[in-house]
């Protein structure tokens, strides 16, 4: 089955394929591949079978049917659900089992989908490598944290998945494992019953095989909740509809020079050479604020601090359950005062100013999802510096799939939004890729 979402939608719709078909299509290859790429930590079958004959039943019924009417989502494993355990990547939790569905999971189901299971996720979507493997070579990392969605929507299991993102958990995944991903505007998605780790820093986030179909997903997971602080009471944009609009004019790309740019591999400076070439006068190269060269230190400085006192109960009562990698972290974290991280949470404000006047003038920024290819599973789960600022400052990032690297391993074109802009943003992808298709 190689149609999108959009089209498995329109043909559960009429009747031509049901959902029970199209989930059973998933679990067979599952069954081929699960055991190599390890990307499942939950999954009842006959469960998830049961809940697709359900909704072809409420089709026959001539009831409504949802955007996502029967289409199997797969869930990172910090999302609470009431029906399946959820972990949190973590032997503390190992028979954990939530009462009620974070609102992300209300609102899929809402819409229609079916919740395949609980994707692999990094203990406490943390920095401790799972036992997930990238379907494109199992001896490389498929990023963290959210390593199961990535690489199960990549292997072909899923056609959607969420994850989270503090750092770089959805953008670094997607490079790696050659899928599309996304993170919205802060506060689009509500987090409420999702492992809480940074109240500045965590955002929810999603997988797909398809542009159109990641933004229809964000569609349906986006909404006001007053359980989440970062939430906000006014309307949304509509990313399918941003998807599918045509541009007014030609878009303006931005390439910011930054400090870390030192750090990207040779393939992705020679591919990135190529495609800002193919994107000829459209790309504006600039170079970063010196204040920029402190950001990531005032990311690392409030993930710390909110981090260390998120976990206070597994870092008390559970401490030798931790890995060795959050032993050592959450010492490490302790050192930061008070006065450090309001300290931070200024600069954080003082970078969030900056960037509303910026994309007056600019569509996107352009720049690597990550330094290069998925490194070596014993080398860790990659370098999330590609995303720090943009996740320290709540802006929308989309990985695209669009490159590669000597490995023929994938590496990912990340675009940069203004906030709230998230449908601006999906309308200047959609261009960037059909004008390097016309390139080529």
């Amino acid at each position: 089955m190689n149609n999108n979402v959009r089209e498995w939608v329109a043909q559960i719709t009429d009747g031509s394929l049901t959902s029970e078909k199209l989930v059973q299509s998933c679990l067979t290859c599952i069954d081929s591949s699960e055991p190599d790429i390890h990307a499942w930590q939950h999954l009842n079958q006959d469960a998830v079978l049961n809940d697709a004959r359900a909704m072809d039943d409420i089709r026959r019924k001539g009831l409504a049917v949802g955007a996502l009417h029967g289409i199997p989502v797969g869930i990172k494993d910090i999302f609470d659900t009431n029906d399946m355990p959820t972990t949190y990547g973590s032997a503390i939790y190992e028979n954990n089992q939530p009462s009620t569905n974070a609102t992300v999971i209300n609102r899929l189901k809402e819409a229609g989908a079916i919740i395949m299971g609980k994707t692999v996720s990094t203990e406490f979507a943390y920095m401790h490598p799972a036992s997930t493997t990238n379907p494109h070579n199992a001896k490389h990392t498929p990023g963290g944290s959210s390593s199961g969605s990535a690489a199960a929507v990549a292997a072909g299991h899923i056609p959607l998945a969420l994850g989270s993102q503090t750092n770089g958990s959805v953008i670094r995944p997607a490079s790696f494992c050659g899928v599309y991903g996304f993170k919205p505007s802060r506060g689009l998605v509500s987090r409420h019953g999702v492992l809480k780790t940074s109240q500045h820093l965590d955002h929810i986030g999603g997988f797909s095989r398809d542009l159109g179909d990641l933004a229809l997903l964000c569609d349906c997971i986006a909404g006001y909740d007053p359980n989440d602080p970062a939430s906000y009471l006014a309307p949304r944009p509509s990313l399918l509809k941003g998807y599918l609009a045509d541009v007014p004019v030609e878009p303006a790309f931005v390439w910011i020079d930054l400090d870390y740019g030192e750090r990207f591999s040779t393939d992705t400076r020679d591919g990135f050479e190529e495609l800002l070439a193919a994107l000829g006068g459209t790309v504006e190269k600039v170079r970063a604020p010196k204040s920029f060269a402190a950001l990531p230190k005032v990311h690392k400085i409030i993930y710390d601090y909110e981090i260390y006192r998120c976990l206070n109960t597994e870092r008390e009562q559970h401490h030798d359950k931790l890995s060795t990698t959050a032993q050592a972290a959450m010492q490490h974290a302790a050192q930061w005062s008070e006065q450090q991280y309001l300290e931070a949470l200024e600069i954080r404000q003082a970078a969030n100013q900056w960037f509303e006047p910026f994309f007056h003038d600019y569509d996107a920024i352009v720049t690597p999802s990550a330094i290069g290819e998925a490194p070596l599973i014993e080398q860790g789960t990659g370098d999330p510096i590609c995303c720090t600022l943009w996740t320290l400052c709540g802006l929308p990032s989309l990985s695209m799939p669009l490159l590669s690297g000597n490995n023929d391993l994938p590496i990912g074109v990340q675009l940069i939004g203004a906030r709230n802009h998230d449908d601006r943003l999906f309308r200047t992808a959609r261009w960037l890729i059909q004008h390097l298709r016309e390139e080529t």
